[in-house]
């Protein structure tokens, strides 16, 4: 081999890309810090667990793996019509909402366009158009974390292509309400697609939110994304889907892997559409467990957003990240909010009683314990 050995050179895109940083799994924690017991809080996930009946549906489908899956995912994409009111051209499946948001960047996104997505918020978005060498143009959110429409257009180019609104917002669990959405949508140019991320949509309880579908159904250029990895409980098996007008679905589907939805989770997904009860479940449980957080974090006398999602997000400070590091030695995995510049944040996901008791006394264990180092280095 010659000694001259120039490097393979990646594309200059991926010079501004970061790669996405999930929250860490438990076993991990259990490894690194030899703790048998560990409480997730990081995630976003379903307390309650999968479906029973998705659960049933995937082990009694697992003798057939050994076939490709459906490519098209018809029977899902029917079950999922059936229950949006609107038809299967209407519907892409995908693995995970995030393979969708990458599908839409490839698709849709050229260097010379712009997208504009409201900050902070869900990273995927901006690691789409990175991806594609596209500008992103960050829109702050008002105070409170408030979406402002015309702070939105204000933004709008030449040169703008999508826009992402995600509603109820990841991480503040703020939310768009229908008349504001209504008004974006009448006044951007029609050549800009609004996607509409919907992840958290079933966890509101606000009376003035849309989860932007209706808007699909009267034609206007809006894509709702949603996953079955929140209050359906089915993360590990990654079951996303978009809706839109069929033009749009079309185009997408041109860029999409044939096989991108495994069988597995085509069927648990099926089954866990059909599950009203462990949704409805879900919800009730989530809407008690963030009245259960505000009530023991206000008597803690710490700061935090109301959430029409299934998390929390908690302002803590300039100790955030020690608070974040000492609860994670102690086996409470929250989120630190660094990744989308509040660093004195963190993100808690609303989880069971028993959860949010163990978070709570770890929390005020870990907060004496930085108060008194601060003492003792005073005494130095």
């Amino acid at each position: 081999m010659s000694d001259n050995i120039q490097p393979i050179r990646p594309r200059q895109a991926l010079k501004q890309m970061k790669p996405y940083s999930p929250g860490k799994p438990i076993w991990e924690v259990e490894r690194e810090y030899g703790i048998e017991r560990v409480t997730k809080l990081a995630s976003n996930e379903n307390p309650l667990g999968p479906s029973a009946q998705a659960v049933a549906a995937i082990q009694a489908y697992l003798g057939e793996i050994h076939r490709y899956p459906d490519a098209d995912t018809v029977d899902l994409r029917l079950a999922l019509a059936n229950k949006l009111g609107v038809t299967p051209d209407h519907l892409i499946v995908t693995n995970g909402a995030d393979e969708l948001i990458t599908l839409l960047s490839e698709t849709f996104l050229e260097p010379e366009d712009e997208i504009i997505v409201p900050s902070p918020t869900f990273s995927e978005y901006e690691f789409g158009a990175n991806l594609m060498g596209t500008k992103v143009v960050p829109v702050p959110l008002q105070e409170g974390y408030v979406y402002d429409v015309d702070d939105i257009l204000a933004a709008v180019t030449e040169r703008t292509k999508l826009l992402y609104i995600c509603s109820p917002n990841n991480p503040t669990g703020t939310y768009m309400t229908r008349n504001h959405l209504q008004r974006l949508l009448k006044e951007l140019p029609s050549r800009i697609l609004v996607i509409f991320d919907g992840a958290y949509s079933h966890f509101v309880t606000a009376d003035d939110y849309s989860d932007g579908l209706e808007f699909v159904r009267m034609g206007y250029p809006i894509m709702v994304t949603q996953t079955f990895s929140k209050i359906y409980g089915l993360a590990g098996i990654r079951v996303g889907y978009g809706v839109a007008a069929p033009g749009i679905i079309h185009t997408i589907r041109q860029v999409k892997e044939p096989f991108n939805v495994n069988a597995l989770a085509q069927v648990g997904a099926i089954a866990a559409l059909a599950d009203d009860a462990h949704l409805e479940a879900t919800r009730e449980m989530n809407a008690q467990g963030r009245e259960q957080l505000y009530k023991q974090l206000q008597q803690l006398g710490i700061r935090f957003t109301r959430s029409m999602s299934n998390f929390v997000l908690v302002e803590l400070g300039p100790d955030a990240k020690r608070i974040y590091e000492k609860l994670m030695s102690k086996g409470i995995i929250v989120r630190f909010g660094g990744g989308w510049n509040l660093p004195e944040h963190i993100r808690i996901s609303v989880g069971t009683p028993e959860d949010h008791e163990a978070l709570i006394s770890a929390l005020v264990t870990v907060m004496e314990e930085i108060e008194l180092e601060k003492k003792l280095g005073s005494l130095k």
